[in-house]
């Protein structure tokens, strides 16, 4: 299974998803938990669904009642979240590796 491409946004996206495996979270929740704009984080979750990384549902909610629009879930898959573990792990030893070689280097992995 190819991995995503490593993006920032991504690893942030990731980094929630892989600290809270099985909460279901929706869009904008996603967002702000990731500290990022939901224009960003709907084509991260499109690639990572479409990688069967995660898995989402709509929300069985009749939005006039509620007041608001349906929901979309997601969450990690199993597959997923080893998948996203080890994608991270290599991004950290990446980033462990060029902070040896150019001290004070900070590639934004935390």
């Amino acid at each position: 299974m190819p991995n995503p491409r490593m993006t920032l946004p991504t690893q942030a996206v990731l980094r929630t998803l892989v600290q809270h495996p099985s909460h279901e979270f929706y869009g904008l929740e996603l967002c702000a938990a990731a500290g990022l704009a939901s224009g960003t984080i709907h084509p991260i979750l499109a690639r990572l669904e479409n990688l069967g990384w995660l898995t989402s549902r709509w929300e069985d909610l009749d939005p006039h009642e509620a007041g608001r629009p349906r929901r979309r879930y997601y969450s990690l898959t199993s597959d997923g979240a080893v998948q996203a573990r080890r994608a991270l792990a290599g991004v950290d030893a990446r980033t462990a590796k060029l902070g040896a070689l150019r001290p004070g280097f900070s590639g934004g992995a935390s």
